[in-house]
């Protein structure tokens, strides 16, 4: 039985179409050149396959297309912290089987945090419980 590929149905991205939506909210709108120029360097993809990428998302609606001369330019339909916010509660349910306590056990085991990061965290807790 082989993996399952991951699809538009858990509103998950590819890798590839995560890098492609990573460059469009830096930059809010590209044309295919410029999302190819600013992909990683040490991954060397082709122009088609990043058009090809950008007609996908364009067909899910994660992205937007606009006629520009030629070609066409690119900005997102997505919002970085919606799309967070989806990969996140994804991870959440599937990963630490639905407790959020888990992930933020891990999180603060596994990672450096700063004295001023835990300060932020303690704060933005504080916050949530006075809702």
């Amino acid at each position: 039985m082989g993996r399952k590929k991951k699809t538009d149905d858990d509103g998950l991205l590819t890798p590839l179409e995560l890098e492609v939506m990573t460059v469009l909210w830096k930059k809010g709108e590209a044309s295919a050149s410029d999302v190819l120029e600013a992909l990683p360097s040490e991954k060397a993809y082709a122009y088609t396959t990043v058009s090809t990428v950008l007609r996908i998302l364009v067909s899910k609606g994660t992205v937007n297309a606009r006629a520009e001369g030629r070609g066409h330019l690119y900005s997102p339909a997505l919002d970085k912290s919606e799309y967070e916010a989806r990969t996140l509660k994804h991870v959440v349910a599937t990963v630490f089987d639905g407790e959020p306590t888990s992930l933020l056990r891990r999180l603060i085991d596994e990672k450096a945090i700063s004295k001023s990061e835990l300060d932020e965290i303690k704060e933005l807790l504080d916050k949530r419980g006075k809702r």
